[in-house]
């Protein structure tokens, strides 16, 4: 029962110590083996019908960041000294039927061919009728962002257990960091775009102000 009562207190440590960092000391560097858990929080994360459809780009070439800083109003401080600066693209590519969901449906989840031929159907009712999203390109891009948020999540909570600061970015311009990604030939030929942007590190200062949040009472209803 104590050991219970010992991790909720780190988790909510975690949460108490976390903030938006806007500066990082840019000497201190996050060791590999620290970074590699973040990332593997968000590898580990769930997405919607298990699709995963992010790419995490850990942008170290500081010409590049240069490149994004010039059109990133959010990210001023955090490009040039952040320790590791990740873009999350999300794919485009998630129809239900597309090259990229059937891969990954056989090879990733290892699932039959004849089962998926039945899932198929379920993912193409969902993905038309109960939320739709086969009008438009758009929709179907929104529809992975949202997933991206969940793994974007998971990674600065790790981070904060490991007292490593982060801070998440949309502060940007999305078609110039697209066009300057697309010219690097990072997008796969449209099949990703930028979905957000984090920055992670030690911070150059604490906060100046406490964290304030709403009341618990305030935000949640019960329904029973």
């Amino acid at each position: 029962m104590e050991e219970k009562e010992t991790k909720k207190q780190e988790i909510l440590d975690a949460f108490h110590f976390r903030h938006a960092t806007k500066r990082f000391k840019p000497e201190k560097k996050i060791s590999e083996d620290d970074f590699q858990l973040i990332l593997e929080a968000g590898r580990l994360s769930p997405s919607s019908i298990g699709f995963e459809p992010w790419v995490f780009l850990i942008v170290q070439n500081m010409t590049l960041r240069e490149k994004l800083r010039q059109v990133s109003w959010g990210a001023q401080g955090q490009l040039p000294t952040a320790s590791h600066f990740v873009v999350i693209l999300a794919r485009t590519d998630v129809r239900y039927n597309s090259e990229y969901v059937v891969d990954h449906m056989l090879n990733v989840k290892k699932m039959p061919e004849e089962i998926l031929q039945n899932a198929q159907t379920r993912y193409k009712s969902f993905q038309e009728s109960d939320l739709p999203m086969l009008d438009n390109d758009r929709a179907l891009y929104d529809w992975s962002c949202r997933q991206t948020y969940i793994a974007l999540g998971n990674m600065m909570t790790t981070a904060a257990l490991m007292g490593i600061d982060s801070c998440p970015i949309e502060g940007f311009d999305y078609k110039a960091v697209n066009d300057i990604l697309k010219n690097e030939g990072l997008l796969e030929n449209g099949k990703l775009k930028v979905s957000v942007m984090a920055a992670f590190g030690y911070r150059e200062e604490d906060p100046k102000r406490p964290k304030t949040r709403k009341e618990l009472n305030q935000i949640v209803k019960w329904v029973k």
